[in-house]
């Protein structure tokens, strides 16, 4: 109806609006679209561990994608593209890699794929989606808490969301990954994940993973 055949689909849940800060009574579905010319599929970003929190869980709900959740997002990428990165990386209050300003990040290292547990972190479909390919190729994953000292100079590492689909890593605080990114599981998944949102058998791909195994 829009006229667009590739489009960015954005649902929102509106409350009605109240200045009593108390449980509103109606709300609306709002669900716009619009181009999206996805800056994140440049690919190899650099980044940088934020000196911005990722929200306490006992704080807020941070499971949930709340448009208010995103004033700390806007607050620890701008410090990050003020001191010449691509995106940052937010750490929880016990200095845990919980996600980006607006992705989930998985690292690779010795074949395998590794990304922080649900407590502090929203656990996003695309993320789910990960599982899923991972699961269908092969791929082992974990899910687990780390430090950015363990992430630093890993063998590969990605974002993954809505909006950023799955975006290579170059460097984490200047200390680059040490895969050819083409090399590695991390691409597979990549390469993966865009056939299956164009609705393309991607099993072929287990092939490719036996021969680099």
């Amino acid at each position: 109806m829009n006229g667009l055949s590739n489009a960015y689909i954005r649902p929102l849940i509106i409350c009605s609006p109240n200045m009593s800060l108390s449980k509103s009574h109606k709300s609306s579905l709002v669900i716009e679209v619009w181009n999206w010319n996805n800056g994140y599929l440049a690919n190899h970003m650099r980044i940088m561990t934020s000196s911005f929190e990722r929200p306490n869980p006992k704080a807020f709900r941070v499971e949930a994608k709340v448009s208010g959740h995103y004033v700390n997002s806007i607050l620890a990428c701008q410090e990050a593209k003020d001191k010449g990165f691509d995106e940052a990386l937010l750490l929880d209050a016990d200095g845990y890699v919980a996600e980006s300003s607006g992705a989930n990040v998985f690292f690779e290292k010795n074949s395998r794929l590794y990304t922080p547990p649900a407590g502090s972190i929203l656990p996003g479909i695309t993320r789910a989606t990960v599982f899923e390919i991972c699961e269908r190729l092969g791929i082992y994953y974990e899910e687990k808490l780390f430090k950015p000292e363990e992430m630093r100079g890993a063998d590969a590492g990605f974002f993954c969301g809505t909006a950023a689909e799955i975006v290579a890593l170059e460097s984490l605080d200047e200390i680059s990954f040490r895969m050819n990114w083409e090399d590695s599981l991390s691409a597979l998944v990549q390469k993966a994940y865009r056939h299956l949102v164009s609705e393309e058998d991607y099993t072929y791909l287990k092939s490719q993973l036996q021969c680099a195994n």
